[in-house]
């Protein structure tokens, strides 16, 4: 089989493509073709490392994210066969297997039932995005744990940078769940895209006060804030909070250190949650997939332009291109075809 490989890292000439025999599912693991493979930052960052060229101790396949059908299954697995469609997430957290090869194995638990009616493209684009749009959505001490329809009914959310991956995704599930939604986006296009995956109010960061422009909707503040880059957006984002809201902190654009103001932060009982999808207790990691499970059975978690997701492809003899397409900040999902 084909897979794509990186045996030191750096930049993304160090990804080749070799040929390589596919691994027999062990206990509790499944084997799965895959069709679509997904790219994140997360992805051309762990490949990069600190920029050294450090060498690996064993080759490692990138990216986290993908989708595809299930070619074999170990024992004790239950719940899967082969000739399901899956969905994958965390493939190449702690493991020398990504999604970037034709077969991957991988444990059971991380391939999930991908609904008929949906595409391997939005599966491929769950993974990251979607469970760490719900973590930040139910970081709140308060609750829900897990999404469903009616799970965040009469509160309002600001999800930061609503053309991105993880800001569509937290469009899709605050409104599937209930919220109203307001985001920031920084072009017109790019509110056209926000406006697609259903949110409900756009303000332009770049023309507008964001704070301002949150109040004038909700006076009080906002109950929820999905943010994606709290060493820049800190102060218009505790200004939008309301009393005993919740800021969820996903990323920041470098490792700047952020300061926050203590006594408006303490004097509203307002909450700051950093969230990294890969080191959530397995109870929250366990209920965002389950609730991202019943979003996208739902018909709640689409892709597409027309869905406010751009698809870029790129064929899997280019996964240098897709991950140096992820870095430029390509708008949309980059994704790579596998099979075919």
């Amino acid at each position: 089989m084909k897979a794509v490989v990186y045996d030191r890292t750096g930049p993304s000439s160090v990804l080749t493509v070799v040929e390589r025999a596919p691994r027999e599912p062990d206990a509790d693991e499944v084997r799965v073709r895959v069709v679509v493979s997904g790219v994140n930052p997360t992805d051309w960052k762990a490949r990069r490392g600190r920029g050294d060229g450090a060498p690996l101790d064993v080759a490692k396949v990138p990216n986290q994210d993908g989708a595809g059908v299930v070619d074999a299954v170990g024992a004790g697995v239950s719940g899967l066969r082969p000739g399901d469609r899956v969905w994958l997430w965390d493939v190449a957290w702690q493991t020398s297997e990504g999604t970037a090869q034709e077969l991957v194995t991988l444990p059971a638990t991380h391939a999930v039932a991908l609904p008929d009616d949906e595409s391997f493209d939005a599966g491929a684009s769950l993974g990251i995005p979607a469970l760490t749009a719900h973590l930040a959505l139910t970081a709140a001490a308060a609750g829900p744990a897990r999404l469903a329809p009616g799970a965040l009914d009469g509160r309002w959310v600001l999800v930061t940078g609503g053309a991105g991956a993880v800001g569509h995704a937290a469009i899709q599930l605050a409104v599937w769940a209930g919220a109203q939604v307001i985001t920031t986006i920084s072009s017109p296009e790019k509110a056209e895209l926000a406006r697609a995956a259903g949110a409900h109010h756009v303000v332009d960061y770049r023309t507008e006060d964001v704070a301002s422009a949150v109040h004038a909707l909700v006076p009080t503040g906002v109950d929820v804030v999905v943010d994606v880059d709290i060493a820049r957006n800190a102060t218009s984002v505790v200004a939008s909070v309301a009393a005993n809201g919740t800021i969820a902190a996903y990323a920041t654009a470098d490792l700047a250190e952020v300061t926050l103001p203590v006594m408006p932060l303490m004097a509203r009982n307002v909450a700051v949650q950093f969230v990294l999808t890969y080191t959530v207790s397995d109870e929250r990691k366990r209920a965002a997939v389950g609730g991202v499970s019943h979003a996208l059975a739902d018909g709640a978690l689409r892709v597409g332009a027309e869905h406010g997701l751009p698809i870029t492809r790129f064929p899997l003899t280019d996964t240098a291109g897709a991950h140096d397409a992820v870095e430029a900040g390509s708008v949309g999902k980059v994704l790579i075809d596998v099979d075919g």
